[in-house]
């Protein structure tokens, strides 16, 4: 549980001070098992990363990727300030040695081709084949040099060991080195360990011993040494992305995130990297020898330009990079898997008569009130617990608590969409006669596989559900840990009601530790994201969704404008801010008409947010006005989110406009006047997704609009704008039926020509 887990955490993490800063220190654990989940790798204190052949080394195979090298000690450096114990396992000898053993008989070739020749015309000279013994000596001492002067640039000093299979095997040599790696972590030195091939002899397959693994290469000395030195993580990065169930770039290749021991059957084995001795088999076999002994590992790419400069330390962070080898199998479906499922019954609700969908989301409306008191006693622990913690404010605490009007009114909501969704999927947008036997239609389709991701409001979950039901999508939710045990019971009932058409998979509750990040990387499995929650979680996951499109709005910065030709019962109607100060639809700034204050109007408005224990922030201008005023605003872009307002004042009509364009989040905005000509100005004016004349913001919804639920409210300039119902979860394909047409028949010498002409639209659906 996360309690466990923060538990767990606070017995390995410990704050000390120096000079005023205050540090955090991760302790050691007890070794012998591994970290069963990513998540926990936050607390890995010994960390062993190993550099592969392909990391490290140039693209030609003779030099080293200096850039690649840079990042990664840098990395490595800031985790060692971190407190945690260092080790690196790096390859880059013999391409070091190979460049300067290259240069250097070419220099030698060039010198005595001129002596002999007496003159300085070089001919054509070739390059002799190089051992890679006679590399890796020559190469060794730079690899180092360079080394120890990148990590001085962070105050680190390192120390190079070279080692052979010997130092493993034999008794006493193994006992030294341990000891001499024990010493160096203790003095806060970063070891740097690398084969001596200089010495060692070609490796010879199938030569493990009973129980130990051999030396042959850098992961099975990697991993050796882990277990050796009882690492709490082996970070093995080399240039492919991590563990694929079949060769990386072969159809239906997949990337697997989590691999437990006894997968192996299920993994087809491609070639080795272009450089270095160990393929993937080799890896994995070595990651298993290094599970086995208590180190957890991950196999992430280390050449990706993309992610170099954090690979390692997102890993340590417990992101979702590369393939996590794990003792632990859950006991569910992965991310992927569900997502996939969702995918796969989202076709087959897609296919479904409208009226097959709409029994579906009936039989969910009439769950809600079925088994109203199982909900409400879920959400009673989830209430409890959010109370008992204290780590909810009380906006949040009212958004997480569903009552028993709360569910009626879902009920009624879902009905209404169970109505309208009747001609949704399949309908005829548009037909053309393109020419003679060629009709063109442009039809409604499902977008595909949707994720919402939404905090503290399990009423959401039935709502977006619905309409992913109505459209024919499939659906992954991902909702607040503080609403877990009415989500459970909420998605349970969806599932209910999916399968009385055999299609419960298509909405699928992730319930796994997935980080919000993590699933905004799943860009080739989900087609749209929806988040539902504070601003900055949708400006969260704007960032991390690079290759997924975002649904939602940054803020509701929502602003009220009071004309000077307003009504005085009108203007003093506080609905806007005060019958849900937590909704993103909820008045946030009041501009007032300059001409209004010291007005009777004006104090009206006053005494009334005071009465409703409204805090009043003043604006710049409003301020100025004043002799005593209430605190100024820092900021006219605030979504307050409770019981708190900005007053401001403004010159005229275009003077709000200008405001609201200038400050506010193309929400929802009022105006409040008598005089229809000053309104419609205002409505046409005012670029937001809501505009409303002498009406509460607070109607921006998509029940009260009739959609009958909304999956959010976009600010969004393209596709769906406002509350965003079932049109905004439709797109659309272009279906052609010819007679053999090409379009070559349309050219100038052809024998057809384009009418495009329009014809009537059908009623119906085309399912």
């Amino acid at each position: 549980s996360s309690q466990q887990l923060l538990v767990s955490i606070h017995a390995h993490v410990k704050q000390v001070s120096h000079n005023g800063n205050v540090f955090a220190v991760v302790l050691p654990r007890p070794h012998g098992k591994s970290f069963a989940h990513r998540s926990e790798l936050k607390q890995a204190k010994r960390i062993v990363v190993k550099l592969g052949s392909a990391v490290v080394t140039r693209g030609d195979e003779c030099g080293l990727a200096l850039g690649r090298l840079a990042s990664i000690v840098e990395q490595v450096a800031m985790l060692q300030n971190q407190g945690r114990e260092m080790m690196i396992v790096t390859s880059g000898a013999v391409a070091f040695g190979k460049q300067r053993l290259r240069h250097e008989i070419l220099l030698s070739q060039s010198v005595r081709q001129a002596l002999h020749s007496g003159q300085n015309q070089l001919k054509d000279m070739s390059v002799p084949v190089l051992e890679a013994r006679a590399c890796a000596a020559a190469g060794q001492s730079g690899l180092m040099a360079l080394y120890e002067a990148m990590f001085t640039q962070y105050s680190i000093c390192t120390a190079q060991i070279l080692v052979t299979n010997l130092d493993f095997h034999d008794e006493q040599k193994r006992r030294n080195l341990n000891s001499t790696l024990h010493e160096l972590l203790r003095m806060n030195i970063v070891p740097i360990i690398n084969t001596n091939d200089a010495v060692v002899p070609p490796p010879v397959p199938n030569s493990d011993l009973q129980g130990v693994i051999s030396i042959k290469d850098n992961d099975s000395l990697a991993a050796r040494l882990a277990v050796e030195m009882k690492a709490d993580l082996l970070i093995a990065l080399s240039d492919v992305q991590g563990l694929y169930d079949s060769p990386p770039g072969t159809d239906d290749a997949k990337l697997i995130d989590i691999f437990y021991p006894g997968d192996q059957q299920s993994i087809t084995y491609g070639t080795k990297s272009r450089v270095g001795i160990g393929g993937m088999e080799a890896k994995v076999k070595a990651a298993l020898w290094a599970l086995q002994g208590g180190t957890s590992v991950i196999i992430a790419n280390g050449t990706d330009p993309k992610v170099t400069g954090h690979v390692i330390t997102d890993i340590v962070d417990g992101k979702k990079i590369g393939t996590f080898f794990s003792e632990v199998k859950p006991a569910g479906p992965t991310v992927e898997q569900q997502t996939e499922m969702a995918r796969h019954a989202g076709r087959a609700l897609a296919s479904l008569l409208p009226e097959e969908r709409g029994e579906i989301i009936c039989c969910l409306a009439e769950l809600l009130t079925e088994k109203k008191d199982e909900i409400l006693s879920a959400n009673r622990k989830d209430m409890e617990l959010a109370t008992a913690t204290g780590r909810l404010s009380q906006p949040l605490i009212s958004r997480l608590s569903l009552s028993t009007a709360k569910l009626n009114s879902l009920a009624i909501g879902l009905r209404q969409l169970a109505a309208s969704s009747r001609n949704s999927v399949g309908r005829v947008l548009r037909r053309t006669k393109v020419a003679n036997n060629l009709e063109l239609e442009q039809i409604t389709v499902p977008i595909g596989v949707l994720l919402v991701i939404f905090e503290s409001r399990p009423d959401c979950l039935p709502q977006v559900s619905a309409l992913a039901i109505a459209s024919g999508n499939a659906l992954l939710l991902k909702g607040g840990k503080e609403a877990s045990n009415t989500n459970k019971i909420l998605h349970q009932l969806t599932q209910e009601a999916l399968s009385i058409h055999g299609v419960a998979d298509a909405i699928q509750l992730v319930s796994t530790r997935e980080e919000v990040e993590d699933l905004c990387r799943l860009d080739k499995l989900i087609d749209l994201i929806i988040p539902r929650g504070s601003s900055q979680l949708v400006r969260d996951i704007q960032r991390a969704a690079k290759g997924i499109p975002v649904l939602g709005h940054s803020e509701g910065v929502c602003h009220v404008y009071v004309d000077v030709d307003a009504s005085v019962d009108k203007a003093i109607d506080v609905d806007s801010k005060c019958d849900y100060p937590a909704a993103c639809n909820a008045m946030e700034t009041l501009l007032i008409h300059r001409d209004l204050l010291r007005t009777p109007m004006f104090d009206q408005i006053i005494d009334l947010l005071r009465a409703e224990q409204v805090k009043v922030h003043a604006g710049p201008r409003f301020a100025s006005y004043l002799t005593f005023s209430p605190s100024e605003v820092k900021s006219l872009r605030t979504e307050y989110g409770d019981l708190e307002c900005c007053i401001e004042v403004v010159d005229s009509m275009q003077d709000a406009v200008d405001h609201i364009h200038k400050y506010g989040s193309s929400h929802t905005d009022v105006i409040v006047t008598e005089n229809e000509n000053t309104a419609e100005q205002f409505l046409q004016q005012v670029d937001s997704a809501c505009v409303f004349w002498n009406a509460s913001s607070r109607f921006a919804d998509g029940y009260r609009f009739g959609l009958g639920a909304e999956v959010g409210i976009s600010t969004a300039r393209i596709h769906a704008r406002g509350p965003v119902g079932l049109e905004g979860l439709l797109t659309t394909k272009w279906v052609l039926r010819g007679e053999g047409h090409t379009v070559a028949d349309f050219s100038e010498q052809g024998s057809m020509k384009y009418l495009h002409e329009n014809i009537p639209v059908p009623q119906g659906t085309l399912n």
